[in-house]
Order: structure tokens, then sequence, then C-alpha cells
């Protein structure tokens, strides 16, 4: 063995992220699988963090723990600002956003169907 961890299914991939936000206690967490709908990624995950430190510190947390766990390193964008960090990890791509800037751009609306019975938009 050469010492790298096995490569990681995109579905483990996931389940890592989602424990890391959660232990970073990260707020809203939404999944969106892609598979199908996008080649730039299997699945989305969107969160929140309080302030512009808790965005900071769970992306920071979130890209050690991929590095630590499953040998991934991630590109990461938006971080010295706090308002809107893009984490991309390969199959996995995460956004994790202060609550107002995410109400702001509502990315889930553009991934997700309306609910069913839900009223159409004007």
């Amino acid at each position: 063995m050469n010492g790298m961890p096995a490569p990681v299914t995109s579905d483990t991939l996931l389940e890592r992220i989602i424990a890391s936000l959660e232990e970073d206690k990260a707020e809203d967490i939404v999944s969106i699988p892609l598979r199908g709908k996008s080649t730039m990624a299997d699945f989305m995950v969107i969160c929140s963090g309080r302030s512009s430190r808790q965005v900071a510190s769970i992306a920071d947390h979130l890209t050690d723990r991929l590095k630590q766990q499953s040998g991934v390193l991630s590109k990461v964008e938006g971080k010295e600002q706090g308002d809107w960090v893009l984490i991309d990890a390969g199959d996995v791509v995460v956004h994790v956003f202060r609550p107002e800037v995410r109400d702001f751009y509502q990315l889930e609306r553009l991934w997700m169907p309306p609910a069913p019975g839900a009223p159409a938009e004007a």
C-alpha cells in the first residue's frame, strides 16, 4: 500500500461531508442529487453558518477533514469574505452561506423541483 486512502465513492464522500457539517453546527443542511442532471458533480450540498466567522470555520474544518479522511484536496472560493464559500470536493460541491446571502441567491430553487401541490411562481 502506498499510504494513500482508497478512492471513495460520491455517496461515501457525501456522508463524510454531512457528518462534518453537522459536527460544526451548520444549519439547514440540504443535499441535492445531481446525477443525471449535471456533469459538474453527483451531489450539491447547501448549508448555512450563523456568521462570517462560522462560515469560514465550517469550510476550513470540512476541507481539512476531507483531506485527512479521504485524501480529497478541495478547491475553495470565497472564504476570505465569509458570506458564501464554495467547496469543490470533486463529486460533491458544497455551498456554505450566511443566512441572508443564502436567502438572496436561493440556490435550492434552481436545482430542486417545486413540491407537489405548491403554487406556481409568477
